[in-house]
């Protein structure tokens, strides 16, 4: 320690050492940042995908069942996979993955090429998702594993913000192959700022592929994965298809679909930070509290959503209730396996993106048979059955996570 008047001030080595920490952890951010807006970007492109390549909205959405399939797969065999390698050249790797994929998704001829690009995605997605909130936990002190672990999960958020919103605008302005294009381009500059910032990270010891399954063993962590299975089922049953919800229910065009998608981004980041400090405390409480708006807004947008007014209500409800979800239930897994910290996440992430294409399939095999509301059914009562399960949930070892 320094003295500058009579008051003590971290040495210069310290201050850089955790500068270093934390612009590594800003470089994670951009890498989740990016995996879900290459994952999401069919999310407002739905319609003229299916025009172009001659699908069913329906089917369209399997280029988002597809991505979180191979994602959810490859999250925890990748962890396994990787033994002590350097994780900056890991995730250096999984966006050169990411870049491919995209630029296969902007040039497909067929959805057969489309789906074949969006596996590329959805593995560097699962790799991505793996690592990311336990290589946070690795570059800051521990005092500081919430706010870091709040910033890396802000990359979703600022995802369904500037990503998902801006490739809506994008595609409807330039056509959405122009979409798939720039998110390759932002692999790109995010693969650089990850090898200029992110310092070298490697674990004290390689998991194998059992021992990650074995965690499944504690009741604390099974709790939790069985929250998120049903609780991002039902989300993205319901989500997928909101572009071609909310052209019906309220009759609005690409533009302003845009714009609330942007509204609701930007709560979403608010939700991700507001959710961040709770979650570390309590998660389980914090995700039940969240879970009670998110299921009333999207239960309740089919039938108020044709006022504007209301659907920029329900979307900012939606908004913040979700954009805590992944930061809550991260830090829930956590808790639950505090001693093993990327195995748990490797099986949160890969939990998380089987539930994203089960709900993206459901919600469209529903939407097809019965129509785009029905999906919003469906997905509200999957969250409600998340809710149920996270608040019955009463045993000694959920007492742990401080309720």
């Amino acid at each position: 320690m320094t003295q500058v008047q009579g008051i003590a001030s971290p040495a210069p080595a310290a201050r850089d050492s955790a500068l270093r920490g934390w612009l590594g952890v800003v470089a994670v951010t951009g890498a989740t940042f990016t995996a879900v807006t290459s994952e999401m970007l069919p999310v407002g492109l739905l319609t003229p995908i299916s025009g172009t390549l001659r699908v069913t909205e329906g089917a369209a959405g399997l280029s988002l069942t597809a991505t979180g399939l191979v994602a959810a797969f490859s999250a925890p065999l990748i962890t396994a996979a990787l033994g002590r390698t350097d994780r900056r050249l890991v995730l250096c790797v999984l966006l050169a993955v990411l870049t491919l994929g995209n630029l296969g998704a902007a040039w497909a001829p067929n959805f057969g090429v489309m789906i074949g690009a969006r596996v590329l995605i959805g593995i560097g997605i699962g790799g991505v998702w793996a690592i990311a909130a336990s290589m946070a936990a690795r570059l800051v002190p521990a005092r500081s594993i919430g706010p870091a672990t709040s910033l890396v999960y802000s990359g979703v958020a600022v995802a369904s913000v500037i990503g998902v919103p801006a490739g809506t605008y994008l595609g409807a302005i330039a056509g959405w192959r122009a979409a798939f294009l720039v998110a390759a381009g932002l692999a790109v500059v995010v693969l650089v700022a990850t090898a200029a910032l992110l310092p070298r990270s490697t674990v004290a010891q390689a998991v194998p592929l059992r021992e990650v399954l074995r965690l499944t063993r504690r009741p604390p962590l099974r709790t939790a994965l069985v929250v998120v299975a049903f609780l991002v089922t039902g989300h993205f049953a319901a989500y997928t298809y909101i572009r071609p919800l909310l052209e019906k229910v309220t009759g609005v065009g690409a533009s302003t679909i845009g714009t609330l998608l942007l509204v609701y981004g930007i709560a979403g980041v608010l939700g991700n930070f507001g959710s961040g400090t709770a979650g570390v405390r309590s998660p389980r409480r914090t995700l039940i509290t969240i879970s009670i708006p998110l299921a009333g807004a999207v239960l309740l947008i089919p039938m108020l959503g044709g006022s504007l007014w209301l659907a920029v209500v329900l979307m900012v409800a939606w908004g913040l209730s979700y954009g805590g979800v992944s930061v809550t239930t991260q830090n829930w897994v956590f808790a639950a396996a505090p001693d093993a910290r990327e195995a748990a996440s490797s099986l949160n992430a890969g939990v998380f993106n089987a539930a994203i294409a089960l709900g993206a399939s459901v919600g469209g095999r529903t939407a097809d048979a019965f129509g785009v509301t029905s999906a919003m059914w469906l997905g509200g009562a999957l969250v409600l059955a998340a809710l149920t399960i996270a608040a019955a949930s009463r045993s000694s070892e959920a007492s742990k996570l401080r309720r």
